[in-house]
């Protein structure tokens, strides 16, 4: 993919109309079906793969029965671009001349993602013989194919396009297909600007760098421009389900992109500011959101509350990062409209529902933590008043929690995974509680503190290492012993990428370095079975020899936060602690070194340049860095 266009291919790459297959454009299906046939045959499917995020190669071979023996005489290798463009080479591998009939059958049916992932996309339309190709059109859509060369024979009523090709002994020839919404020569590409710096992973494993540049790769193919103000860029949530602004999720993959530069969370903050919610009512100051479920165990939450409790936290931390002064103040009242709405949602038990009435959700409480502690140093270090209330603020929710959520037991206890609005616990242990871990960066390298002490933090650590929680491909988002739990459930025992991500490196900081490699390992094998492009969440029976982890049917692939969780995760054995406006940046790797040996190279600290390498006993060397930035 390459947003907004799309191209869903089965592995042979006969796009046959089934199903979701196509080229697609803003959510539109411009092309169902472009199935090829040489001198009358189905070329036979040798391989399928891709060359990046955005391009497919698809090799077949046609035996044309020319010669008697087994061997194919034409080779067959189609390019495809997720722009829609399309390049198919036919190669004679025969000793003597070849006169090849080429046929190109096309059609679609102009209908609406939603509309063909709920079946509901109707039959194909009419085509109509448009120069050099042909063009399909409904209501106020419209889809044009064309090609070069230009066929010898265009049949609109079959949408058939016909070439007879005369091709020498290893003579080969191509044919380009461009199909776009109207008469263009080519669907445009390239129209955001990249805020990702072109980082590399290289190490002893060679699956980190693999997994470090399809990471990359899918997070900038991800990239869409804010139609509001298009200069702007956001990583949309994912496809082929959810290809626009997701405030949560897009401003989490901004966050776990931090190491590549602060452009793309700068422009993420920007886009949702200007959704804010203005006025004087209980509402004012939130990011409006939709509604996500949450399993059959809660209610769904709501994705504005996310996302307004992460703007002031990732504000905070991109200024740490290297966010220019100036844009820091154009989005500073944004951050403290977040922080007012904070203030006055909070219920009469001192927690905060999600949504209001509801549940009061474990990791809703960690966010609402961060947001106070982040908050207080962005508004300290900005010289603007109430730093020292949030934090009192924080230090109030950290006791009520400790009193309420943790439960008691003969095993060390776990932390509830909700209260309900009359208090009872909710007792299930679910991977959400990993964001107890993720307490982020305040300045001089520290971290803030979390909602759990250390007694508490130590024993949550040793859940989430346990078999009931790491899967042995990533941490599950319940508990496998747990009532209702279910390989399959996105929030109820499936494995999400994002989440397993954030255990890592919160476990890798607060020093629980067994626990964090476990689940690393694990989530790098998983990586590694689905090709280095995770799905945002995957079904994972306990892992034995021989097994496998399993797609999620529902889940985006590539999705924004699965994608920047494979930067996350790998740049959490760094340990990289930026200070940027006090100037100086620490390395703190973990003690163990799970990858072995690993180089880091092409990242952003301050605006500037920054490689760092691991040696294997866990030492952190900076190799390049500003020169206004001091080691700490």
């Amino acid at each position: 993919m390459a947003a907004p266009c799309l191209a869903i291919s089965p592995e042979h790459g006969q796009l046959t109309g089934r199903g979701i297959e196509g080229i697609y454009r803003a959510g539109r299906r411009l092309l169902a079906r472009c199935v090829l046939r040489v001198a009358g045959r189905d070329p036979v499917s040798v391989q399928g793969r891709s060359l990046g995020a955005d391009l497919a190669v698809f090799t077949a071979t046609v035996r044309t029965g020319a010669d008697p023996g087994p061997d194919p005489d034409v080779g067959v290798e189609r390019t495809r671009h997720a722009d829609g463009t399309e390049r198919i080479t036919l190669r004679n591998f025969a000793p003597r001349p070849l006169r090849l009939p080429v046929e190109l059958f096309l059609g679609t049916d102009l209908a609406e993602l939603a509309a063909v992932a709920a079946g509901r996309a109707g039959p194909e339309l009419a085509a109509g013989v448009h120069a050099g190709g042909l063009r399909w059109t409904t209501g106020d859509a419209q889809a044009v194919t064309t090609a070069e060369p230009s066929p010898d024979d265009a049949l609109a009523s079959a949408g058939l396009l016909r070439w007879e090709l005369e091709l020498g002994p290893g003579e080969s020839r191509t044919i380009e297909l461009r199909t776009t919404r109207d008469r263009a020569a080519r669907a445009p590409v390239g129209q955001v600007a990249n805020p990702l710096a072109a980082a590399r992973a290289e190490g002893d494993d060679p699956r980190a760098e693999a997994w470090f540049r399809t990471s990359l790769d899918d997070l900038r193919a991800l990239l869409l421009r804010d139609p509001v103000q298009p200069g702007d860029a956001f990583a949309a949530a994912g496809v082929p389900w959810r290809l626009g602004l997701a405030p949560a999720e897009s401003l989490w993959a901004a966050r776990m992109a931090l190491p590549l530069g602060t452009g793309l969370a700068a422009a993420t903050l920007r886009a949702l500011a200007r959704s804010q919610l203005p006025g004087g009512g209980p509402d004012a100051g939130k990011i409006p959101g939709p509604l996500r479920a949450a399993g059959p165990q809660l209610p769904p939450g709501c994705t504005g509350t996310e996302a307004t409790l992460g703007f002031p936290a990732v504000l905070a931390e991109a200024r740490r990062w290297g966010l220019p002064q100036e844009e820091v103040a154009r989005l500073l009242p944004a951050a403290e409209r977040c922080l007012d709405w904070l203030r006055g949602a909070l219920g009469q038990d001192g927690f905060l529902a999600d949504p209001d009435p509801g549940p009061r959700r474990c990791e809703t409480q960690a966010h609402a933590h961060r947001a106070a502690l982040l908050g207080a140093d962005l508004l300290a270090g900005c010289g603007r008043p109430g730093a020292e209330e949030w934090r009192e603020w924080a230090a109030a929710l950290r006791e009520r929690f400790r009193a309420r959520f943790w439960i008691d037991g003969p095993d060390g206890g776990r932390p509830a995974a909700a209260l309900h609005p009359d208090g009872r616990p909710l007792t299930r242990l679910t991977g959400a509680a990993a964001h107890l871990l993720d307490t982020g960066l305040l300045g001089a390298g520290r971290l803030a503190p979390g909602l759990l002490d250390r007694i508490h933090t130590e024993q949550l650590a040793r859940l989430l290492g346990a078999p009931a929680m790491d899967s042995g491909w990533g941490l599950r988002s319940m508990a496998a012993r747990e009532p209702g739990h279910n390989p399959f459930g996105h929030r109820s025992g499936a494995v999400r990428a994002h989440e397993s991500a954030v255990a890592v490196a919160g476990l890798a900081q607060a020093g629980f370095e067994k626990e964090a490699t476990g689940l690393l390992r694990g989530l790098l094998d998983a990586a590694e079975t689905f090709g280095y492009r995770l799905p945002e969440m995957y079904a994972a029976e306990q892992r034995t020899a021989g097994s496998a982890p399993l797609p999620h049917p529902a889940a985006c692939r590539p999705a924004a936060v699965a994608a920047a969780a494979g930067i996350h995760a790998l740049t959490a054995l760094a340990g990289i602690r930026p200070d940027a406006p006090a100037g100086t940046v620490a390395v703190n790797p973990p003690a163990g070194t799970p990858l072995g040996a690993l180089r880091l190279s092409g990242l952003r600290v301050a605006e500037e340049p920054f490689t760092v390498r691991i040696s294997r006993l866990g030492i952190g060397m900076v190799e390049e860095a500003g020169d206004a930035l001091q080691l700490g």
